[in-house]
């Protein structure tokens, strides 16, 4: 898998992988990650990559040209992307499903957003020289920049490669892979705290512990997140557990 990550703050990227699952990826060479300064992209003595907004306005736009010429030299040195992605607060909501479908590409671009966005024409060009492109969004809320949300891709979307994750039925079984919340979790001592591991995880009956953590899946989705059970992938054993659940909270 490929990533390249565009920048005004390389080290923040460099950081952000140097410990980890996705450093153990890129060090073991099933990841190939290339963080590039944008302002190597700029061609005045002061390095400049933004300006004032047209129309008046507070904050300032990244400009065009230092974005489009570091996609450029991404395509000449490093191949054409499949998707160039331009993180930024008006985009898509970033799911498990979308880091699904960016692993099963091969080589991904990601473009930091910075100050009040991008100039508007930066993704119409992309689009116009024939790549993809998609604006997405890590949640309801403003950061100071686009580099946490392209560590946040990078690292949802590099342990759904094999080989990334050790212990691959882990990353099957965690939460959101089938559209559910993940059951609680219990480890020793059996007791801590005056509280008790519940006794099903004990009892060494994998049938009933494999029931128990469905239902609690299941319990966690509606009273957290009940608007995930409408996509998920429920079984005929789920949906039964789930009308229990519903029968028991009326």
């Amino acid at each position: 898998m490929r990533f390249d990550v565009v920048t005004i703050f390389p080290r923040m990227i460099d950081a952000g992988l140097s410990e980890g699952v996705v450093s153990r990826g890129l060090v073991a060479g099933l990841i190939d990650l290339q963080v590039h300064d944008l302002r190597e992209f700029t061609t005045d003595r002061h390095r400049t990559v933004d300006d004032v907004p047209y129309g008046g306005g507070p904050g300032m736009v990244m400009k065009p040209e230092p974005l489009l010429k570091a996609v450029e030299r991404i395509r000449a040195v490093r191949g054409t992307p499949d998707v160039v992605i331009v993180t930024s607060p008006q985009g898509q909501a970033f799911t498990q499903r979308q880091a699904e479908r960016f692993a099963r590409l091969q080589h991904v671009a990601l473009l930091c957003g910075r100050y009040e966005g991008m100039d508007e024409r930066v993704l119409a060009l992309v689009r116009a020289a024939g790549i993809d492109t998609e604006e997405v969004s890590i949640g309801d809320y403003v950061l100071s920049g686009g580099e946490l949300p392209a560590l946040v891709i990078v690292d949802a979307v590099s342990r759904l490669i094999p080989g990334v994750v050790g212990d691959e039925q882990s990353v099957v079984d965690e939460s959101f892979a089938r559209g559910l919340l993940d059951y609680p979790q219990y480890t020793r001592p059996a007791e801590y705290g005056g509280l008790p591991v519940p006794d099903v995880l004990l009892s060494g009956h994998h049938a009933d512990v494999r029931r128990w953590r469905k239902k609690m899946a299941l319990q966690r989705t509606l009273e957290r997140r009940p608007e995930l059970l409408e996509s998920a992938g429920l079984d005929e054993e789920e949906r039964a557990l789930l009308e229990d659940i519903r029968k028991e909270r009326s």
